[in-house]
């Protein structure tokens, strides 16, 4: 008989996410604690929110969130694997503050952190710490016992990350018409940020042009191409494209996007494209509206057939890798010697944030690193 997998020192996971509106009178306060501090007009928001209001006011974040977590229950279940899990937001409820007072109530004290954002970058790891702090000193300020809290390493070259993508790709080029099948162009997209947080993302040693956001980006779409071809017999061109910016327009910003990546394609004359949103664990608002919204609407402009293969999502492979991940880290804090596993010319994330890692522009606090309090 096999003996259960051993989850300690940990005793729960705490799922922590972006957030978003649940309804249209969410829309404007969920970009009010987004945009918190920036000092941006009501009125500015309301036309940011429009693409919101076209899903009814509701982000499918929450819901996908929900789908992981269930998918996580049933595959701790399967495997024995008995650790309470929770689930907080940055932005909306329910909120990250809220929910590891919850912890600490049910006398929680050793607790593990996944966030839904595979890559390196202040916004996708760093940020996420800083709220972390942020629950913590407000726990402490309350006179609550305060628990340690550890993040998993960013997960972007894990298999059960990967493999799901593979076959997404395989599936919408299996959906594309026959005749414009093997010529299909694959366009990699990733949420763009700031040439200058790309640039400081990562560990202080490999700060420079795209640092670890770009580097991890290209290392993923690479491997998904080389199966891609591997397991179609056919050789496809392919590019790293970016989506979803927002910043102010004098602000340089990683670019190609992905609809001008679309008419240059269209220009070049490749006969269709399949878009790949490798920097998005789940079909939430940002897919759903640049992608199968604006970047579709711009194909079906320019009549190039274009398709947009899966993001992971709950897939159950998926759920499986969190749990990998979770041992991993769990044997690691016991002083076992343990083989992270990756794919790929980078290798396994370091487990503990070093100082200087993802810089914030304002420092801030920021639990489960090197140079946390």
């Amino acid at each position: 008989m096999s003996h259960a997998p051993d989850p300690t020192p940990y005793d729960a996971l705490l799922l922590l996410s972006f957030g978003g509106p649940e309804g249209p009178d969410d829309v404007v306060p969920f970009l009010e604690n987004v945009t918190r501090g920036r000092g941006i007009p009501k009125e500015r928001l309301k036309e940011v929110g429009q693409h919101y209001f076209l899903f009814g006011g509701k982000s499918p974040i929450n819901d996908q969130n929900r789908a992981l977590l269930d998918a996580l229950r049933k595959d701790f279940a399967e495997h024995g694997l008995d650790l309470p899990l929770y689930w907080g937001n940055r932005n909306w409820a329910p909120y990250l503050t809220d929910v590891l007072r919850e912890m600490v109530d049910d006398g929680h004290r050793r607790i593990l952190v996944l966030t839904t954002s595979a890559y390196t970058s202040y916004s996708g790891c760093r940020q996420y710490r800083e709220n972390l702090a942020e629950a913590l000193a407000a726990l402490e300020a309350e006179g609550l016992p305060l628990p340690r809290i550890d993040k998993l390493r960013q997960y972007f070259n894990h298999p059960g990350f990967i493999r799901p993508m593979i076959d997404g790709v395989l599936k919408s080029l299996s959906e594309l018409p026959e005749d414009v099948r093997d010529g299909a162009h694959l366009a990699f997209t990733t949420h763009s940020i700031p040439d200058a947080s790309a640039d400081t993302s990562g560990p202080a040693e490999g700060h420079g042009q795209g640092g670890a956001y770009v580097r991890e980006h290209l290392d993923v779409a690479r491997i998904i191409a080389d199966a891609v071809r591997e397991e179609s017999g056919v050789e496809r061109d392919w590019q790293l494209v970016y989506q979803s910016r927002s910043g102010a327009p004098h602000i340089p910003w990683l670019e190609p996007d992905i609809c001008d990546h679309l008419e240059e394609q269209h220009t070049k004359g490749v006969p269709a494209v399949v878009m790949v949103p490798i920097g998005f664990v789940s079909d939430h608002m940002e897919v759903l509206y640049d992608l199968d919204t604006e970047a579709t609407a711009k194909a079906a402009e320019l009549g190039l057939p274009v398709a947009r293969s899966a993001t992971v999502g709950a897939d159950p492979r998926f759920a499986a890798a969190v749990r990998e991940l979770l041992l991993e880290r769990a044997a690691t804090e016991r002083g076992e010697r343990v083989t992270p596993c990756a794919l790929g010319a980078l290798g396994a994330s370091h487990d503990l944030c070093p100082a200087g890692c993802c810089p914030a522009r304002t420092p801030k606090p920021a639990a489960a690193g090197a140079d946390s309090p």
